[in-house]
């Protein structure tokens, strides 16, 4: 019998998740959605064919439950719908920072909870998410998640959850870091006397390029790296600039600020 996906919350996260799954060929009746207002429901009730209700509880009646509200809001909710959880669903959460002893606590020490840290190039299904489960995940209920995670990118199981903070590092985060990079090229390439349009659409034209190149490609990216290194030429004046300013010690100082902070969100959040 196939499993019934029920999503608190309607925001971007939910739409991008329950609509790459719908896009995979996953049957629209066996998804709904609950939001306390209405225009989120209905959009996507239209484009997606799925249930909607106004009602946490009824969503909460599915074997796979995604809480995807906001952190402030997240110990309510899960106060409220503990009572309507005896039937033990998996629960799934895409909300930043909460450790798992708090939903532990608000929900319950015996139910299967994962956590699951997406980023936002989610909303494209081309994401990258993190996951942790606790003790009470079954095999059967991590391929679920992963089917439903996969409809939206790549998915990467974590031992620890301490890892969590890693993940938020290289993946949850690290789209802000590209964004900057991007910016940056599109500034000095307007600066060289591009206009900016055309600054923009050949700096994300090269971005999107590398990534799919560096993604399908059997060697790793430091051979890439090399591979367009010609011995005396243009990029490997760029490549030993970016050596001189030392950028991997400015990489890793920016992952480790960010890991450091996550880190501590979790212990804000849990006390």
């Amino acid at each position: 019998m196939s499993y019934r996906i029920g999503f608190i919350g309607a925001g971007n996260m939910s739409a991008a998740i329950l609509g790459g799954m719908v896009k995979q060929g996953v049957a629209p009746e066996r998804i709904i959605a609950s939001n306390r207002s209405t225009p989120k429901l209905e959009a996507l009730a239209d484009e997606y064919g799925i249930h909607t209700s106004t009602d946490n509880h009824q969503a909460a009646k599915a074997d796979v439950v995604v809480l995807s509200v906001k952190p402030q809001m997240m110990k309510d909710v899960c106060l409220d719908l503990a009572p309507s959880l005896g039937h033990k669903p998996l629960i799934v959460t895409v909300a930043a920072g909460l450790p798992m002893s708090r939903y532990e606590q608000w929900l319950g020490a015996d139910q299967a909870i994962v956590r699951c840290m997406p980023n936002t190039p989610s909303l494209v299904g081309k994401g990258a998410s993190g996951l942790f489960a606790n003790a009470r995940v079954s095999d059967l209920q991590k391929s679920r998640v992963e089917e439903m995670m996969g409809a939206v990118g790549v998915t990467a199981w974590v031992a620890e959850e301490s890892l969590i903070d890693a993940v938020i590092a290289v993946a949850g985060s690290a789209p802000a870091y590209f964004f900057l990079m991007m910016e940056a090229m599109i500034d000095q390439g307007e600066a060289m006397g591009l206009d900016r349009a055309t600054a923009r659409a050949l700096t994300l034209q090269t971005a999107a390029g590398a990534a799919e190149l560096a993604a399908s490609a059997d060697v790793p990216v430091d051979e890439l790296r090399r591979r367009v290194m010609s011995p005396g030429g243009t990029t490997e004046q760029a490549v030993f600039s970016f050596e001189r300013d030392d950028i991997r010690a400015i990489v890793s100082r920016a992952m480790t600020c960010c890991a450091n902070r996550a880190a501590e969100m979790a212990k804000e959040m849990g006390n």
